[in-house]
């Protein structure tokens, strides 16, 4: 009886906890939006530089939203690899994507982090001032996409894709689309797989935010065990190409998982 009274406590605790984090994630990206990128802005002309100061900025605010979700209870967090992450610079960053926080664990560990972004979320209230001010790259034109992938990833960014396109749906394998792979191929781009694990699972795809696991989740993410080595497909179109480098990545990816 008394372990379900405190297993009862520490889930409603958890939802409270939730519902307090989220609030500031939302608030917070409202407060960046309409008071701290526009004073940032009138102390730098260059977008160049506006982009670069507001990206930092994001990176330190996930870094504090993740540390809150921690101290709250809600997650638990256990980041490896954390030097070698810092040292990162030029990177096309790939991902499996198991729960909604990722992008935002992957931002705060990477400084010099640039994401692609779906189109809807330009859209948000909460997250399009976030968005735009970073510099963010969206996915609504193919083209224009792999264009600013390029020029981002030539500038030393590192940039965040998750090769599924969507949040993993739980129990099911991994299905990744070829939006990754195109970029790999038409931008030349060196790839860093990540590996993330959420135990139990959790703000899993078409689960709302409040219904969080009966137990306490644990996020853990790392650098893949081997580095990812691209096989070349110097005499297939880049159609083929992109084909076969997405089987391959997610082979890959499938492989590594399991390892862990």
């Amino acid at each position: 009886m008394l372990n379900s009274a405190l297993r009862a406590c520490g889930l409603a605790w958890r939802v409270i906890a939730t519902a307090f984090c989220f609030s500031i994630f939302g608030l917070g990206g409202l407060a960046l939006a309409c008071v701290v990128f526009p004073a940032q802005r009138l102390f730098e002309s260059d977008r160049s530089k506006q982009k670069h100061n507001a990206r930092k900025t994001v990176h330190f605010c996930f870094k504090f939203f993740v540390s809150l979700m921690h101290a709250t209870g809600v997650i638990r967090f256990h980041v490896k690899d954390k030097v070698l992450i810092e040292r990162l610079k030029g990177q096309l960053i790939l991902a499996n994507h198991p729960s909604l926080i990722d992008v935002v664990v992957l931002i705060s560990v990477i400084k010099n982090a640039d994401c692609v972004v779906k189109a809807h979320l330009f859209k948000n209230p909460f997250m399009r001032g976030v968005i735009k001010s970073a510099g963010y790259i969206s996915n609504d034109d193919p083209q224009e996409l792999l264009r600013e992938c390029e020029q981002s990833l030539k500038k030393g960014n590192n940039l965040i894709v998750f090769p599924e396109g969507t949040r993993t749906e739980s129990q099911k394998a991994l299905k990744f689309k070829r939006g990754a792979a195109n970029i790999a191929i038409r931008c030349n781009a060196p790839i860093t797989a990540f590996l993330i694990h959420m135990k139990p699972s959790t703000l899993t795809k078409g689960t709302p935010w409040y219904k969080v696991a009966s137990l306490q989740a644990h996020f853990s993410m790392a650098l893949a065990s081997k580095p990812f080595n691209r096989t070349a497909y110097d005499n297939d179109s880049p159609a083929m190409q992109s084909r076969q480098l997405t089987k391959d990545l997610q082979h890959y990816f499938t492989q590594e998982l399991n390892y862990i």
